[in-house]
C-alpha cells in the first residue's frame, strides 16, 4: 500500500521558508556576490575577482583579527566567570533573593546605547565617576581619560561589554543550576563534603554543558558586537578597538567601498563557522566521554 504525499504541512512552512530566504539567503548571497566585484556609490560594477581578498591580507587586518578575538576572548571568560559567581549568588538561600534577581536584570534590559552612554560619561576624565574617584583614593594625581588611550580604551571596551552581557549569562546559569538534582547536594551534606568540595564536584561538572553552550553563543554575540565599541571609541584610539565588525562598517559604510567591505564581512562568515564548528566538536566530544563515562 502506497502512502499518499500530503503537501498541507509543507504549505505551512513555505511561509517561514520564504521569509528566511528574503532576510538570511539572498543577503547572503549578495555579499559573497559583491565581494568579487569592485562596488562602490558608482552605478556600475567591474568583477575583480579576489582582489578584495588579497588586498585585505595585504593591510593590517590581520592585527585586526587578532585583536577582534583578544577582545572576545577577554569579554566571553570574565562574562562566564560573573555569570557562575552571579548565579550561585541568586541560587543561595539569602532573604531577599527575589529582589537580587529583578535588580541584576538592568544592565540587560536597558537599551545598550543608553547604558554605554552613561558608560562613557563615567570614562570621561574631568567629570567622570571612575576618574574622580580614583583621585579621591589616591590611585590617580589628576584627571585620566580612559577612552584616550590605546590599552585603557581597549580595557574600558571590555569591561563595558562584560556589564551589558553577565545578567544574561547570570540568568542562564541559574535556571541550569536549579534544574541539578537536590539529592546529590543532600548526599554530599550527609558525608561531610564542605561547600567548596560540593560546587567543585557537583555544580560544575553539571553546569558544565550549560556554561559551553552560553559561551558559544556569547562569543558569536561579542565577536559581532558594534554599538558599544562605536558608541565608545569609534575604533579608537589608533585602531586600539577596531574590531573586525567595526573594520567592516568603516570600509563598506563610512567609505563607501562596498566591495572590500563584502569580502570582510565574508571573512567574519568564515571566523565565525571555523569557531563555532570547532566549539562544537568539543561539545560533542565532551559528550561522548560523559556517555562512555556512564
Amino acid at each position: 500500500m502506497t502512502r499518499r504525499f500530503d503537501a498541507f504541512p509543507y504549505l505551512l512552512l513555505l511561509p517561514a521558508a520564504l521569509l528566511t530566504l528574503t532576510i538570511v539567503a539572498w543577503p547572503l548571497f549578495e555579499t559573497f556576490r559583491l565581494s568579487f566585484t569592485d562596488a562602490s556609490l558608482r552605478s556600475t560594477e567591474e568583477y575583480v575577482g579576489f582582489a578584495n581578498y588579497v588586498e585585505i591580507f595585504e593591510d593590517d587586518f590581520w592585527e585586526v583579527i587578532q585583536r577582534t578575538f583578544v577582545w572576545m576572548s577577554l569579554s566571553v571568560v570574565f562574562k562566564m566567570i560573573m555569570g557562575v559567581i552571579g548565579a550561585v549568588l541568586l541560587n543561595a538561600a539569602l532573604p531577599g533573593r527575589t529582589l537580587f534577581r529583578v535588580l541584576i536584570m538592568p544592565p540587560w534590559i536597558v537599551p545598550v546605547a543608553i547604558g554605554v552612554f552613561m558608560w562613557s560619561w563615567m570614562y570621561n576624565g574631568q567629570f567622570g565617576m571612575i576618574s574622580g574617584v580614583a583621585q579621591k583614593i589616591g590611585l590617580l594625581s589628576g584627571p585620566f581619560e580612559f577612552l584616550a588611550y590605546k590599552q585603557s580604551a581597549f580595557i574600558a571596551t571590555v569591561v563595558t561589554d562584560v556589564w551589558v552581557g553577565t545578567p544574561l549569562v547570570s540568568l542562564y546559569l541559574l535556571a541550569a543550576m536549579q534544574s541539578i538534582p537536590k539529592e546529590q547536594y543532600e548526599a554530599a551534606w550527609v558525608d561531610g563534603a564542605s561547600r567548596f568540595y560540593r560546587f567543585r564536584r557537583i555544580t560544575l561538572p553539571l553546569l558544565a554543558p550549560a556554561i559551553f553552550t552560553m559561551g558559544l553563543l556569547s562569543a558569536i554575540w561579542t565577536f559581532n558586537s558594534f554599538d558599544i565599541i562605536w558608541i565608545l571609541t569609534e575604533g579608537g584610539p589608533r585602531g586600539a578597538t577596531t574590531t573586525m565588525i567595526i573594520d567592516t562598517y568603516k570600509t563598506a559604510i563610512s567609505r563607501f567601498r562596498f566591495g572590500e567591505g563584502s569580502a570582510r564581512a565574508v571573512m567574519i562568515l568564515i571566523c565565525m563557522t571555523a569557531f563555532a564548528a570547532v566549539n562544537l566538536a568539543l561539545m560533542a566530544r565532551r559528550g561522548r566521554k560523559t556517555g562512555a563515562g556512564k
